[in-house]
């Protein structure tokens, strides 16, 4: 966490906290090389593992030296909570944790080390990327925070130094040190992140969700495109106070060669209220796609691994193989529409079916909301199964991508894909079933 001075951010990596670290040869069985770098929660440094024989960053943090006991026991407690859900983040673009342990009155995390540049080297006048790798990045990014949040975990403290690009290229989310698990929401209290990448709910110290990552990395997508902040200021209360209030300079007028498209995507991310910005990570990636294919120039979308990653994660298709999926795809059609629109009306005839990756839809009668539809969850596949007219109206609550699949293609397809199919209908009904 942060903690906020009159008229500067204070970090908790005071001068006794590096004196008191001195002297560090060895960590746990790590071997201590020479330091990173340090922020807000603590101290980095390079180390080895001499069991593995392999190169770790170790990051020690500790609570402020005038907590009383009890709350450095609490700051324990949940460090080691946050470090063991972190453990679990098994994904390419996101920085493996090890190891988590105690040094003295220290917590220490052993993590993957990534040798390249922090994407903040990459967010300054003269140092800017081109157009489509800024965008091709974010949308990696997205992936590696969209895993993150199905898996329950918020990172809360998203900004380009807190992103790496390896000498190979390859995009890495790090530290993890400050993400709050969804369900523990109630336990985390005062401003916790980096002002100039805070969310407003953040900032006003409410509770956050995935929305609130969105938001920081809404302020990584403006500061690498244009090389200046979204919310600059000569203080962290300047800064606070224009995430809440104001809007960020259009980026065209920074950088006149950024597509319009681009701006309404930052637009967007940065919603002060966060039911209007991106519901998932998902949202995001899906419009920042389309932007990367229509950047002159600009890298195809060849280059981005598939979507079929995207729509494998979903759960109706967690039984399909890639091959299996991709083909679907080349098949189907993949839309997003804005919160509101009719999906389906009731007494249309038409037998396509529909699985909603993301956002929520309702499903309606007359005027009575029976049934809420959740993303990975499919609609309209009555219609295909009985041959009759819509029984009912879908609406998509918020803004939705959906993929609509035709009678035709299903019937054409192999008859594994089809008992795939069909076995998730079974369930699916069920589970409408036993709501009643």
């Amino acid at each position: 966490m942060k903690l906020l001075g009159k008229d500067k951010e204070v970090s908790p990596v005071d001068t006794q906290f590096l004196a008191d670290l001195s002297d560090i040869t060895t960590v746990g069985r790590y071997q201590v090389i020479r330091k990173l770098g340090q922020g807000s929660m603590g101290v980095v440094y390079l180390g080895r593992d001499p069991y593995i024989n392999r190169n770790v960053s170790i990051k020690i943090s500790r609570p402020n030296a005038n907590v009383p006991g009890e709350k450095l026991e609490k700051f324990r407690e949940r460090f080691f909570l946050e470090a063991q859900s972190a453990g679990s983040l098994l994904h390419p673009n996101i920085v493996a944790v090890y190891d988590a342990g105690l040094y003295k009155d220290f917590c220490y995390i052993t993590m993957e080390y990534v040798d390249g540049l922090p994407l903040a080297r990459f967010c300054r006048e003269g140092h800017l990327l081109s157009i489509s790798k800024a965008v091709e990045i974010i949308f990696t990014v997205c992936k590696g925070l969209d895993f993150a949040h199905k898996q329950g975990l918020i990172h809360r403290d998203v900004k380009p130094s807190n992103i790496m690009i390896s000498r190979s290229g390859r995009i890495k989310i790090t530290d993890f040190g400050i993400a709050q698990v969804k369900s523990e929401q109630s336990s985390s209290k005062g401003l916790i992140g980096s002002p100039g990448y805070m969310s407003p709910e953040q900032v006003k110290e409410q509770p956050v969700s995935d929305t609130s990552d969105i938001f920081s990395l809404g302020c990584v997508l403006y500061e690498v495109l244009t090389g200046e902040k979204a919310f600059p200021g000569e203080n962290c209360f300047s800064v606070m106070y224009k995430i809440t209030h104001d809007e960020p300079t259009p980026v065209r007028v920074i950088r006149p060669e950024l597509p319009e498209i681009l701006w309404k995507i930052i637009q967007k991310a940065l919603a002060k209220e966060a039911k209007q910005r991106y519901q998932s990570c998902m949202d995001f990636a899906f419009d920042l796609r389309v932007a990367l294919r229509g950047v002159k120039g600009g890298a195809k979308t060849d280059k981005i691994e598939n979507v079929v990653d995207y729509i494998q994660s979903v759960p109706f298709f967690e039984d399909f193989s890639k091959a299996q999926v991709k083909g679907i795809l080349n098949s189907s059609n993949v839309f997003k529409v804005s919160s509101g629109k009719v999906i389906v009306a009731e007494g249309e005839i038409d037998d396509s079916f529909f699985i909603l990756l993301s956002g929520k839809a309702s499903v309606r009668k007359g005027a009575k909301r029976i049934a809420m539809i959740q993303r990975g969850e499919c609609f309209g596949e009555m219609s295909y199964l009985s041959g009759q007219s819509r029984a009912a109206t879908v609406v998509a609550e918020t803004d939705c991508i959906f993929l609509k699949i035709s009678a035709m293609l299903l019937d054409r397809a192999a008859s594994s894909i089809q008992l795939l199919f069909l076995r998730k209908f079974a369930l699916t009904l069920i589970r409408r079933l036993s709501k009643f």
